[in-house]
């Protein structure tokens, strides 16, 4: 897939791929590229709250949903926004006072200026 991290900060997770090592039969990203991409998109964003947190936290996709709009017919980016901090707060003390909390994120695939579909995932941070 050959995706790499273009940001990864307060705002969000930025992902980029190349179409080449991720094309169909139809000259378009593979749709199973696409949807992993975004929910690497997704898993980085959380991965990187619960990285520094004082106890071991394991991460799982709960359920994903993709949703095509247009082809993604070139090189394409994912952007998953932080939440809204209320929606962070409940995740923390959730995770801290139950050992297991969720989140549901939504990611974004562009083909330069253009949203080409749409993810949707629910993520599940445990205490080890």
């Amino acid at each position: 897939m050959e995706a790499r991290v273009i940001t990864c900060d307060d705002t969000g997770v930025r992902l980029a791929a190349p179409l080449a090592p991720n094309i169909n039969h139809r000259g378009t990203v593979f749709g199973g590229s696409a949807s992993a991409v975004a929910m690497l998109c997704g898993w980085a964003l959380v991965h990187a709250r619960i990285a520094d947190l004082p106890f071991d936290t394991g991460l799982v996709i709960r359920r994903q949903q993709m949703e095509f709009d247009h082809p993604i017919d070139g090189d394409f980016q994912a952007w998953c926004a932080m939440p809204e901090r209320e929606v962070l707060q409940r995740f923390d003390t959730d995770l801290a006072d139950q050992g297991k909390s969720r989140v549901e994120l939504a990611v974004q695939l562009h083909v330069g200026e253009r949203c080409a579909a749409t993810f949707t995932g629910v993520y599940v941070a445990l205490k080890s």
